[in-house]
């Protein structure tokens, strides 16, 4: 990674970047968002683009209701993804401007055992 780009990471909006091999799989110039990253030496799977390090990620592409594998010179940063929610058991996160993640507790109505 160049000094001038900005490091991607989950939850991130993307764009491919128009190459040869995204040009070829019909990706280039697409938007979409970091779902996740591997190492493919380990999980074996299939990345668009040449490795220059063991390290790949993975992107949703929602024009293409699919998500792909990438080599990190292969996207190129557009924001955060503000407005992201991720809920897990009851704490939500939402995406700022800025990357931060900001945490709150949600209250759950309680359920009775019979019901």
């Amino acid at each position: 990674m160049n000094e001038n780009e900005h490091p991607i990471g989950f939850g991130d909006n993307v764009k491919v970047r128009t190459t040869p091999v995204t040009e070829e799989k019909g990706l280039a110039g697409l938007l979409g968002q970091v779902y996740g990253e591997t190492t493919p030496s380990i999980t074996e799977v299939e990345v668009i683009g040449t490795l220059s390090e063991d390290y790949a990620i993975n992107v949703h592409i929602e024009a293409r209701d699919d998500a792909f594998w990438f080599s990190r010179d292969q996207l190129e940063f557009v924001d955060y993804g503000p407005g992201t929610e991720i809920v897990v058991n009851n704490i939500k996160s939402v995406r700022r401007d800025d990357g931060r993640w900001e945490e709150s507790v949600i209250k759950t109505a309680k359920r009775r055992w019979w019901k």
